[in-house]
């Protein structure tokens, strides 16, 4: 048995003449969320679907759980959910109609195929649904179908491709909800090209760019990975404007008010102790000095860059 269930070693692929990823690696622990961040077109698809056994990689190596996806590939896809970014859903079908399908598709035996519809409509929230056509249904409960048909077997790893893709601030509340409830009994890949989706829900994240991986760390250190050139000061008696711009190593004012300050600095400058050391005196009645947070967006676009 692997403590880890995921282990990528060296993964490229390549359509025709231009690599798609390119040696990429990484590890998943058996249970919690791992955000896979990247723009469209980054990659991040091309990953899922090889993990998933949908694709053959042109190099490298997947184990899930230890076993080969090549050399394995029943048993190891025994132990993935998959959720694609068009969920894979027969909309003729009853809820109950489609998700027994899928338990006989993931060869789950006969006898137990009405507990495991059972089991996975109720832990999707969708068990009052059970009798209603899939075309009837909102994007939020066919995105819960989709879910459901990915945990129907009970596998290790559930894999999901922008699962909420679509749906209203409402719907994406509940699937989060949901997404992080299934997270508590086994590992969850969750990609996404908008950050505050990533932010929200995982711990861990991996940034593909440009087909390879240019970020994988937490989330605490994706945040603070670059270090804001603002700073932010709240006074009783600030200086002017052109005052304040004189100060050596302040570059520029973003935000000026009655008390409070905003400006940019040069991060060679010891600019805080020079404003400290002013306030007290030139009686500014400095109450508050702090650096301010770069934003995701800034973070993302620092490592796309790259």
């Amino acid at each position: 048995m692997s403590e880890n269930i995921v282990t990528i070693k060296g993964l490229s692929h390549r359509y025709s003449s231009q690599w798609a990823i390119k040696d990429i690696n990484f590890e998943i622990n058996t249970k919690g969320i791992l955000g896979l961040l990247g723009s469209n077109g980054a990659g991040k698809s091309t990953t899922m679907n090889i993990l998933c056994g949908v694709l053959n990689q042109t190099e490298g190596s997947v184990l899930i759980n230890g076993l080969d996806t090549r050399e394995n590939a029943r048993e190891a896809k025994k132990k993935i959910g998959f959720l694609p970014q068009n969920p894979p859903l027969h909309l003729e079908l009853t809820v109950d109609e489609y998700l027994t399908h899928c338990a006989y598709l993931r060869r789950i035996a006969p006898k137990e195929i009405k507990a495991a519809v059972e089991a996975a409509k109720e832990r999707c929230g969708i068990a009052h649904f059970s009798n209603r056509l899939l075309r009837n249904l909102s994007g939020g409960y066919r995105q819960r179908v989709g879910i459901a048909q990915a945990i129907i077997h009970k596998p290790q790893l559930v894999v999901l491709d922008e699962p909420t893709n679509g749906l209203d601030p409402n719907q994406i509340i509940e699937v989060r909800k949901l997404i992080k409830e299934i997270a508590e009994e086994r590992a969850v890949i969750f990609s996404s090209h908008i950050l505050s989706e990533v932010q929200v829900l995982c711990k861990d994240i991996i940034m593909i760019e440009g087909g390879r991986i240019v970020f994988a760390d937490t989330m605490d250190a994706f945040n603070n990975y670059i270090e804001s050139n603002e700073v932010r000061v709240w006074m009783k008696n600030p200086p002017t404007q052109e005052e304040f711009l004189q100060i050596e190593g302040v570059e520029s004012i973003v935000r000026y008010d009655d008390h409070e300050i905003v400006f940019k600095v040069d991060k060679s400058k010891e600019v805080n102790e020079a404003i400290i050391h002013l306030s007290v005196s030139q009686k500014w009645g400095l109450k508050e000095i702090s650096q301010e947070k770069s934003s995701l967006d800034d973070v993302f676009k620092q490592l796309s860059s790259h």
